[in-house]
């Protein structure tokens, strides 16, 4: 049995770290683990639609996907909000739930919704 998870599965485990974290009430990990998430929908929508990869980065794939006119502005700004620095006080300052999101550009971009376990 081969350990190369699909993306699907890679990005069940990082929302399962975002919730996690969430739980445990730590905000920033939950953050991270949707920015992380939100990269591996990004890395198979341009595999999908034969689109130059920037890397394996989130970060590179959001800023990416912030800027494609090939998608709706809805989700050029979804992708901006992975992309907003944190305030001062360890705050997102706009007003978005980053798991929830990320779990919309799998669905938005590839289709994908995630069954109820």
């Amino acid at each position: 049995m081969s350990n190369v998870k699909t993306w699907v599965d890679r990005f069940h485990l990082e929302i399962n770290r975002a919730e996690a974290a969430r739980g445990r009430q730590n905000e920033g990990m939950a953050r991270v683990c949707a920015r992380r998430a939100a990269g591996i929908v990004i890395g198979e929508y341009l595999i999908r639609h034969n689109l130059p990869d920037p890397g394996a980065s989130a970060y590179d794939r959001l800023r990416l996907l912030a800027q494609l006119a090939s998608v709706s502005e809805e989700t050029r700004m979804t992708a901006g909000h992975f992309l907003t620095r944190i305030d001062v006080d360890h705050n997102l300052p706009v007003d978005a739930d980053l798991v929830a999101e990320a779990k919309w550009l799998a669905s938005s971009l590839l289709g994908y919704t995630q069954s109820a376990d």
